[in-house]
């Protein structure tokens, strides 16, 4: 274990790896309803509406106040029963945008999209951390660790275990953020992805992911493999939560399959496709201009080849 989880929390470590990558950084109970710098009215809300709506505005000026309003309505209140539904909808609605009609000037209606994010300049939105974020519903209480907003929305949640605790292991975490997901489901009807770690070890996985499933991240760059004796869960955050990585990582690295009877299975991108993929865009690219002969990928068994041609 590394020299900093002994001197602090894994919380605040985690924070500190947050800053370092360009987000803002706030403790909860600071911006808890009642406070002077209070975010939200109650702790039902998991939405910080001020930012979201300053957001919607200024990525989209030439929409009218009245349809900027009804693309927060639609984006905050999911149409949808079922929470992975409602977090595929979600999803579509930061990819696409939203959908939106309005009378143009002329007096025709008018039909656009709403952007939720600038994919193309990450430093357009607002990246905020905050620790010990309490959400209420349906009389749980419930507090997770670190919650990761964008624009307002609570896009990743992260359950650290202290590294000083024997009895706090990453599969704690994991069963912690499963009784997150049945009690507080509001939460994650946005979630991108989800974090667990102990100070050790880091995974992440999607919502619908189960144990096995949450994987860790090796690299940050991605040219080569991380050193090991870099904690993993710096190189997690650092790795996936780069600002023009994480966007990228949202808008073409996550998707929803339907395995039948209902059932939607939400996949995210492992390391070695995120970066494969993103390299072999590249070469693609570089080839059509060129000679054709855009390279070759090698895949081992068992590394989600289908997966890395439908991301490509």
């Amino acid at each position: 274990m590394s020299q900093s989880f002994s001197e602090s929390t894994v919380e605040t470590a985690a924070l500190d790896y947050l800053r370092s990558l360009g987000f803002d950084a706030l403790f909860g109970p600071d911006i808890a309803p009642g406070e002077p710098e209070a975010e939200r009215e109650d702790y039902t809300e998991v939405i910080l509406s001020r930012r979201l709506r300053q957001a919607l505005e200024r990525l989209n000026p030439g929409i009218p106040p009245a349809a900027i309003e009804d693309a927060f309505r639609k984006i905050a209140h999911p149409d949808a029963s079922a929470l992975v539904t409602a977090n595929r909808l979600s999803h579509r609605h930061f990819v696409e945008g939203i959908p939106v009609e309005y009378e143009r000037p002329d007096g025709s209606l008018g039909t656009n999209y709403v952007r939720v994010f600038d994919f193309d300049n990450p430093e357009n939105n607002d990246f905020l951390a905050v620790n010990q974020f309490t959400v209420v519903e349906n009389r749980h209480e419930r507090r997770p660790d670190i919650v990761l907003f964008v624009n307002g929305l609570p896009l990743v949640v992260m359950e650290l275990k202290n590294a000083t605790d024997e009895d706090a292991d990453i599969r704690k975490a994991f069963n912690q953020l499963q009784t997150y997901i049945r009690e507080i489901p509001s939460l994650f009807a946005f979630n991108a992805a989800l974090v667990i770690s102990d100070g050790t070890t880091a995974r992440i996985g999607s919502l619908t992911a189960n144990y096995e499933r949450f994987m860790p991240w090796r690299t940050i760059e991605g040219e080569d493999t991380a050193d090991d004796r870099l904690p993993q869960l710096q190189v997690l955050i650092e790795g996936v939560f780069e600002k023009r990585r994480f966007l990228d990582l949202v808008r073409h690295f996550i998707v929803f399959e339907d395995v039948g009877g209902g059932e939607l299975v939400k996949k995210i991108a492992g390391y070695h496709q995120y970066h494969a993929v993103n390299l072999a865009l590249a070469s693609t690219l570089r080839a059509t201009a060129g000679d054709q002969r855009a390279g070759v990928v090698w895949h081992t068994q068992g590394s989600g080849k289908s997966l890395t041609m439908a991301f490509y």
